[in-house]
């Protein structure tokens, strides 16, 4: 989900915000209380912290987490709406136009630590008025894992490159008794984004700003990526359970060699290495049906600074960190991220190597970054549509036209 995170519903509810406050059950002292809101876990962010406050000894950080995105989202907006914002917390492309219109976000623009970003990440949290908001410090591709074994337990001894090859392998392995593919549907999935980003790709890659211009429709980009996967859940060979499963279910699943083929991005890495260290697995595109698999990615969420933050400087010290190259280092360890920072190269691990070409050839795709506007709404609308869809409620033109008429909504208020 930038990235993204494990994607997660946005019909969105109130939810209880996991976190830690500080590090230590310790009581809050005479340094200065840095407030963080990150929807990366304690796992990654607890480290990074300590490593923070020993660098920044008269800093203490009060640290609160949210899984993406719908959830942090919600998280976030209710402690925006309640004058409890944290000073630091991410901006992602779903909510990022709401932060830099709505004006809770500072400009970034003249901070050292924003000259090591790439111009691509840090175009993405750039502001209509040309103002750097976000510091965003990495991209992310995600894709189809698999499990080697049992694909070769059954005769597939090279990942389908064809959508003809995928659905007949997924065929196979639901013959011999397989969960052949398990994804989560509660958020916007990686399949979809795959399809229609190849789709927009073929198209020049505009098709989104032709959208929002007046000049194409959803129901004319998504309509026909979208019929294959429909395919896939009226064949039986993708379940409607996707719909309720969360991204940690299906790489517990994974893990546990429950099922054969799960999308994942490069922050399942560690879980699956740690939680199965003997399973052989590997990354591949999504298949299409002219034989050229795309991704579906984009540049990781920024770190954003409150406009009314309460420690505006100490917030620009933890940025300032995150930037260095023992922080890019750290959380690149941590997470496994693509990092695309000046001052550090990481060291991408093997099962990443085709996400990681896929990034350099600009094969991925995320319409929450493309769409220039209205986010939020679209994103709602989207995943409730596609939601619909795999329970067999709505067809792939409804879809379309769905997010035609919200956009024609939205441009109406």
């Amino acid at each position: 989900m930038s990235g993204p995170r494990t994607v997660l519903a946005a019909a969105v509810v109130l939810t209880t915000t996991i976190g830690v406050s500080g590090c230590s059950s310790e009581p809050a002292d005479d340094r200065t209380q840095l407030t963080v809101l990150s929807w990366s876990g304690e796992d990654v962010m607890t480290p990074i912290v300590e490593s923070f406050e020993e660098a920044n000894p008269d800093i203490n950080v009060q640290l609160t987490t949210a899984p993406p995105v719908a959830e942090y989202i919600s998280t976030l907006q209710n402690r925006l709406g309640s004058n409890t914002a944290p000073d630091v917390f991410v901006m992602a492309a779903e909510n990022k136009t709401n932060l830099i219109e709505g004006g809770f976000v500072m400009d970034l623009s003249d901070e050292p630590f924003m000259d090591v970003a790439s111009e691509f990440n840090t175009a993405t949290y750039t502001g209509p008025d040309g103002a750097e908001y976000g510091l965003s410090l990495s991209s992310w591709a995600s894709g189809i894992m698999y499990n080697k074994g049992i694909l070769e337990e059954h005769g597939i001894t090279e990942f389908p490159q064809d959508w003809d090859s995928f659905t007949e392998a997924l065929q196979t392995l639901k013959d011999a008794g397989e969960v052949p593919f398990l994804e989560s549907w509660q958020g916007f999935p990686t399949s979809l984004g795959s399809s229609v980003g190849l789709a927009n790709y073929e198209q020049g890659g505009n098709v989104d700003a032709a959208i929002f211009e007046g000049d194409a429709t959803f129901t004319e980009l998504w309509t026909e990526p979208l019929t294959p996967w429909q395919e896939l859940f009226q064949d039986g060979l993708i379940t409607t359970d996707v719909v309720g499963l969360t991204g940690d279910q299906v790489v517990d699943e994974f893990v546990n060699e429950r099922v054969a083929m799960i999308t994942a991005g490069p922050w399942n890495i560690t879980a699956v290495r740690e939680g199965a260290p003997d399973l052989e697995f590997d990354f591949a595109g999504v298949p299409q049906a002219g034989g050229d698999p795309f991704y579906t990615g984009a540049a990781s969420p920024g770190w954003a600074i409150y406009s009314e933050a309460k420690e505006p400087e100490a917030a620009k010290a933890f940025l300032s960190f995150l930037a260095s190259e023992e922080g890019v280092q750290q959380f690149q360890e941590l997470t496994n991220d693509m990092t695309t920072t000046s001052n550090f190269t990481p060291e991408i691990d093997e099962a990443l190597t085709q996400p990681y070409q896929a990034l350099l050839d600009g094969k991925f795709y995320l319409p929450m970054i493309s769409w220039p506007r209205y986010q939020d709404a679209l994103y709602t609308e989207l995943v409730a549509q596609i939601q619909l869809m795999a329970q067999g409620q709505a067809t792939p033109e409804a879809v379309g036209t769905a997010l035609d008429a919200r956009l024609t909504q939205e441009e109406g208020k």
